[in-house]
Formats: C-alpha cells, structure tokens, sequence
C-alpha cells in the first residue's frame, strides 16, 4: 500500500482511493473470505498495480523493457481515471456504476436483445440501466507502429493479481499477441479461455481471444476469472454482435486501443466512452515514434466515379471492374520499378483476383513480388511473410489482409492502387510503413489523385486525413524527429521546388498561397487563384528571380490572364526599375484591351512609380500603338497617343527645338497671346507643323495647347492631317530616348577612376615632400557657402529638392 518516499498520513488518509482499498479489503476478511473478491480486484486492483508501475524509476515491464513516456501517458492516464471513480464512493453507494440516480426502466424482452435489433437503431447513448458496464470502459489513441502492445504490457504488469482476457480482431493477431507477451516475460500466466463452472489454474490468467469467438462465448466466459478486458483494435468492436457481447459482459474494466482518428471517433466513443489519452500522428512523427511519412501523388488513369460506396468504402465488385486492367496493371508496375525499384513495400489491390493479375505484372517488370490474400494456406503465408522479412520479397500485394495486426519494419512504400473512401481504412493501411527502421529515412505514401485534389475528394488521401493545407511532390507531411536516429538512411522520394494549396477552406487557400507564392505552381489554381497569385508574384519577386517566373509561366503552366494579371502588376508595384520596363514590355508584347490599355497608360502618365521612368514607358506604349498591339477604336487610340505625347512635353520640346529653331518663337507666341491672336498664332504653328517633316511635326504639335475653341479645333486637326496614327505613334515614339543602359557597372568604373586619382594624388604628394624629412604643409578646406545667398540676377538658388526635380 505504500511506496518509497509516501507519507502515510497523506496517502492512507480517509476518503482517499488506497483508504478505501484498505477499509474493503478488512471488511471481505472479517467477513471471513481468505482471497480478494472479484469486485475488490475490479474496483482496486489495477488501481493499485498502475501505482506500484508508475512508482518505479523508469517504468518497466517483468522483462525489462522500459515503457516510453506516450506509453506511461497512456497508464497514468488510466491510474487518474481510476482514483477518481473509486474516490466517488457517495455516487457509487446510491446506484453502484456512478451515473447518478436513475430509475431501472421497463423494458420488454424483445427490447433488450440488442442481438436482434439493428445497429443503426441502436440509440447513440445509453442509460445506466440499459449500459451498467459503460463507467467502467475506457479507451486510448496511440497511431499505428507507435508502441500499442507495450502499452498493452504495461497494463497487463499492473495487472499481477486480475485476470486479464485480450480480445483482438483476427486469429493471427492472437499468436502474435501470445508471442510477445511470453517475450515480455508472461508466459507462464497465459491460459486457455476459463468458462463457467471451471477452475482457473492460475489466479492471474491471461487469455487472448478473437472478437468473434467473444461475441459467440461471451455468455460462458467465467465472470469471476476475468476483471480486466483490453480491446485491442478497438473500432473492430463497434459491430452489433460484438458491442452487444461487451454490453453483456459488463463486470470487467474494459480499456480499448485504436489508432483510428477522425471517423469514427463517436462510435468508438460510444462503446468505450473514457479518454485516458489522445496522440495524434503529428505528436508521434515529432517525437520519434514512428517514421515521418513523404507523399507521390499520381494522377489516375481510371475514372471511378461511377463507383458507388456501400458501408462507407467503395463497392469492391465495381472497383475490380474499373481498375482491374492489364494496361492499368503494368502501368503500376513500372511505376513502382522506376520510382522506387527495390526498396520494399505494400500494395493494396481492389480484389483477390486484382491482387494475383499485379502480382503477375510485378514480376514480368522485373520487380520481386508476391500476392497474398484469405485463399492463401496459413502455412503459405507464413512462409512468404517470412520471405518478406529475410529481403527475399520486396513487393506484398494484397486485398485488405495486411491492413491491420501485420507488422513489418522494413516496409517503406504503400501504394493504394485501390483507393478507398474510408479514413479507418486508410490509416490502417499507412500504419503498415510507419515503423522504424535503421534503413527507412521515411515512409512514402503513393495516392493515385489528382495534384490538386482537395480534402472534399471522394478518395481518401494522406493529405485529407490529415487536414494538410498544401501538397508538396516527395516531402514530409508529419514531421521529423527532433533528432533522427537514422541518419545513414537515404531518402528514396525528394522533395519537389513547388506546391499547391489542397485544403477545401478558402481562407487557409489563400493564406497558402500569400505564404508560398514563390513555390506556388499556378496551373493546379483556379482563374480567381492564379490571378490572386500573379498579383502577389508580380509584386514581390526580384530581378534576379526573373527566368524563373518567366519559365513558370510560358510553359504552359499558367492561363493567359494570370500572365496579363503577373506583368499588369509587376508593371505598377514592383520596386525594380528595370524588371518593372521589363513587365510593361512584355505586356504589350500581347494584344491588350482596352479597358487594360487604358489603365497601362493611366499608369505611366500619372503613376508614382514611374515618375523617373515615363519617359521609357510611353516610348513603349507608343510603339505598341504603333504595332496595332492595343484593342480599342481608333479615336481611343488617338487619345491615347496624344495624352503620352502630352506627358513627355519637355523631351518633345528638345526635339523640336534641335531640329527647328522657330519652334520656341511659336510655341511661346502661342502660349503668350489671348483671343484672335491666340488663334492666329495658331495657324502659323499648325501650318509650320504640316509643313515639317512627321518626327519633328508631331513633336512641335505634342507641345502646342490651345485656350480657344477655334485654336483647339485647329491644333487637333493638324494631329490627324499629319500621319496616319501609326505614323505619328511610330514618330512620337522615336522623339523619346531609349532607356539608358544599367548604371551599375557605370558607377563601378566611376568609383575605380576616383580610387585612382586618389592614389595619383597621393603618389605626387609624396614627390612634393621635402627632402629634409619634414611634413609636408596640410592644404586648408575651404568651406562650403550656405546656398541662402542670391546669385547675381537677383533670382534665389534653386533648393536641392529642385535641383533633385
């Protein structure tokens, strides 16, 4: 009752659970029993072990084996369930199970044969009367691989003194549960199945039996002998016979292991209705407990939604019939063969006969391959999974029979060439490759879906089970261990340099995307995503980043409206100078229409980030006039042209003023008269511009503004009378300089020649220095004037913001 270090003050205190272990057992003494009583070791028993286990330092099973802390999680887990029901001793006095008051309820015998009555009807909760056992059931979610037969063992070392029956849900899984306990270090307690009427040979029994066998037994299984049941699979034991062989049954404490985690969680809620504890796959990849997990996913190459799912999963007749092909069968082949090769795995058939037909077309490509299935003798199979083990198969195909109790170390690959609907199923299988190994870097999941399949597809994948928001070609899902104990272990699947977002939630879409968009391939998104994409990339990516976008967007892989919407906004946002020249171009490269030419030449003409490049971008927009690149009316056209023409006045000035010298006395003449002078001075300008040749013409026309209607009139007529639009937008284009060359090597040569007249000047001043050693005299600085004074015609200095403007 007390362990090192207890105080017994404190631990045998009244009210406390070991007090009350104490105060019942004298009480079955005087009453003159020389043994513990069935009810004792149900109420105590397994309290009082899982004390004793967890007080030791580590926690260890009679082997030796030390439990790992998911493990020991599990047993305290129970240990805090356990203290708590026996110290409800009140509760438990009014009606014996805890559930508080309740009235037994009438119920007619053909009522309570839950035998007999579907297991949909059945109600979702139980009243205590109808369910008397369910307080004492309990269940705990440990993922595949991670350990659960341990976890099994440590309750079985708590359980010394109990009898403990162990319920798995195939024949196999019994021999392998005997095995591993005798390999713990209790052999010597297991026993055939003690019925009513019998004597236990041993007072701490423990039998392994079927689900099956239970459901058919249940009624003469010793109730004395057994106080505790563990449901190994436990979602196996949801069916009507068998949850209905574990309602009549209620006596024991029942404590039901799965590593199911999102389907049928209620259900399994329902029969075992206690958590002792939860580890989701995520926590056991990060710990090191099973092996991280890599995706391929590769398109399917047969269509399977006229498949109907029947129970939750697809009706297997049906999906033998769509995928059971040679063509279909040898194509899988040599996707194993080329992708993986050697490196050992699992196949998953849709049939018996689906599994031999690949089986044969594994083999012809070369590859060592076996199918197995419920028409295999059990000695046969045996053999081959031990040929398995010893590396002389790599390949086992089969329908569902390695899906759940089989273990194997060395699997790294599954291929789910028969898909499934159901995420029990599903996570079975993965289940199998999820063991450690000193050689797998990582287990590979092959699911035949599409890349850009979402979680609401029909087919289950590994993504979708485990609500990942993006798919990457060959990398982790789970995570690694925080230190990976293989490291000599090579990685048979790498990562691809790009993703898509596969979550169904828009919000977390976008997010991905915002977030990855550098490693985004934009031809799994939809129209609205591509372009919400290209926005982003346009704005964000780099000059030297360039020929990677361009390749990822002229392959193929984007629509042409996220390429427009990608240059469009690279054009506006992106801080690059060049890149932002690079975009405009290339965006009129391509016809434009006319809503988006008309934003392009809003942009140049008034946008701030082309203040100090407008000049080359309506030189660029002009000549895509000129190229008949814009899709608008021609007097649309025409606006245009002249509001580029009117936006680069200053450099259409220079033009002209170089090459016609009159064009100052007339422009300013214009500029400086009102009414019918105005309008004279007008004329003369618009006949010396006819008169002129087109690139100087459209130049000194660009320049003139008229105040009158008539002088207007007149000035836009001479704009149509001098050239057709391409001529005039070809002209005006060739006014404006072309955009000078990257200044960064200019400035490198600039800085190298000032380093070398520093050095000149440093040689000639040691030739100046005395002979006599003395220093030679500093040369005073002369300080710089503030630039507040006024220059000699009475005008202020120009600012350095103007000089900058």
């Amino acid at each position: 009752m007390l362990h090192n270090g207890e105080d017994p003050s404190e631990v045998l205190a009244p009210g406390t659970a070991r007090r009350n272990a104490i105060d019942e057992a004298l009480a079955e003494i005087e009453a003159g029993r020389e043994t513990p009583s069935s009810q004792w070791k149900v109420r105590f028993a397994l309290m009082l072990g899982l004390e004793r286990v967890l007080s030791e330092k580590p926690p260890h099973l009679a082997s030796g084996t030390e439990l790992r802390r998911h493990q020991v999680d599990a047993l305290a887990g129970m240990l805090t369930e356990l203290i708590a029901a026996n110290q409800r001793v009140d509760e438990e006095s009014l009606n014996g199970n805890g559930n508080g008051h309740v009235e037994p309820a009438d119920v007619e015998e053909e009522d309570a044969d839950f035998g007999v009555v579907d297991e949909e009807e059945l109600p979702e909760e139980l009243s205590s009367a109808e369910d008397p056992g369910a307080i004492r059931r309990y269940r705990f979610r440990h993922p595949t691989a991670s350990g659960k037969t341990i976890a099994a063992a440590g309750f079985v070392e708590a359980a010394r003194t109990m009898g403990v029956l162990i319920l798995t849900h195939r024949r196999l899984l019994v021999s392998q549960f005997n095995r591993e306990l005798a390999a713990e270090g209790y052999g010597d307690r297991l026993t055939p199945i003690v019925e009513e009427g019998q004597t236990s040979p041993k007072t701490d029994p423990i039998t392994v039996q079927t689900y099956a066998w239970f459901a058919r037994h249940h009624d003469s299984v010793s109730r004395d002998t057994y106080q505790l049941v563990i449901a190994d699979e436990a979602h196996t034991a949801l069916g009507e016979k068998t949850s209905h062989a574990i309602r009549s049954f209620p006596d024991p404490i029942y404590i039901g292991m799965t590593a199911t985690e999102q389907l049928i969680a209620k259900q399994v809620s329902d029969v075992f209705p206690a958590s002792v504890d939860d580890l989701p796959l995520q926590d056991a990849a990060r710990r090191g407990l099973i092996a991280p997990l890599r995706t391929l996913r590769v398109p399917p190459a047969a269509a399977i939604s006229s498949v109907p799912i029947v129970g939750g999963d697809f009706e297997e007749r049906a999906l033998a019939a769509a995928l059971d092909h040679k063509a279909l069968n040898q194509a899988a082949a040599s996707l194993y063969r080329d992708r993986f090769d050697s490196t050992p795995g699992i196949v998953y058939a849709a049939g018996v006969d689906h599994a031999y037909n690949l089986a044969q077309e594994f083999r012809a490509a070369g590859l060592k391959a076996e199918a197995v299935s419920g028409r295999t003798p059990p000695v046969k199979l045996a053999e081959i999974l031990a040929a398995y083990e010893r590396g002389e198969i790599d390949i086992l195909i089969n329908a569902m029979l390695l899906a759940e109790g089989w273990n194997s170390p060395r699997a790294t690959v599954v291929m789910h060439l028969a898909p499934t609907a159901s995420k029990r199923v599903y996570q079975q299988r993965i289940g199998r490759i999820m063991r450690m190994h000193p050689r797998k870097e990582a287990g590979i999941v092959v699911d035949f879906v599409n890349k850009g399949a979402t979680h609401n597809d029909r087919v289950v994948s590994l993504h979708s089970l485990l609500g990942a928001d993006f798919y990457r070609e060959g990398a982790r899902v789970t995570p690694a261990p925080r230190r990976r104990p293989n490291r000599r272990a090579r990685r048979k699947l790498s990562p691809a340099p790009w993703l898509v977002p596969v979550t169904p939630d828009v919000r977390r879409r976008l997010s991905v995307i915002q977030r990855e968009w550098q490693r985004i391939d934009p031809r799994y998104l939809d129209e609205d995503e591509q372009r919400y994409w290209a926005s982003i990339a346009g704005r964000q990516v780099r000059f030297e980043e360039r020929a990677e976008f361009v390749k990822k967007l002229s392959d193929g892989k984007a629509s042409r409206a996220c390429l427009e919407q990608f240059l469009a906004t690279a054009a506006a946002e992106n801080p690059n100078r060049r890149l932002r020249m690079m975009a405009l171009s290339d965006r009129v490269s391509m016809t434009v229409e006319r809503a988006a030419f008309d934003d392009l030449v809003t942009l140049v003409t008034q946008g701030a980030t082309w203040d100090k490049d407008r000049i080359q971008g309506a030189r660029i927009l002009l000549r895509a006039i000129g190229e008949g690149k814009a899709d608008a009316p021609e007097q649309i056209l025409a606006r245009w042209t002249w509001k580029l023409a009117r936006a680069t006045r200053k450099a259409q000035d220079r033009r002209v003023s170089a090459e016609f010298p009159e064009a100052k006395r007339l422009l300013g003449a214009l500029a400086n008269s009102r009414g019918h002078r105005h309008e004279e001075n007008a004329a003369k300008l618009v006949n010396a511009a006819l008169e002129l040749p087109i690139e100087v013409g459209v130049a000194l026309l660009a320049s003139a503004e008229g105040y009158t209607p008539r002088s207007t009139k007149l000035i836009e007529g001479a704009r149509e009378k001098v050239g057709t639009l391409a001529e005039v937008a070809y002209a005006l284009a060739e006014n404006l300089p072309p955009p000078k060359a990257h200044s960064g090597r200019r400035r490198r040569r600039r800085r190298k020649r000032k380093g070398g007249q520093q050095q000149q000047q440093q040689a000639e001043g040691q030739a100046q220095q005395p002979e006599d050693g003395s220093a030679p005299p500093k040369r005073r600085r002369r300080r710089r004037k503030p630039a507040q004074a006024q220059s000699d015609g009475g005008e202020t200095a120009p600012t350095p913001a103007a000089r900058a403007s």
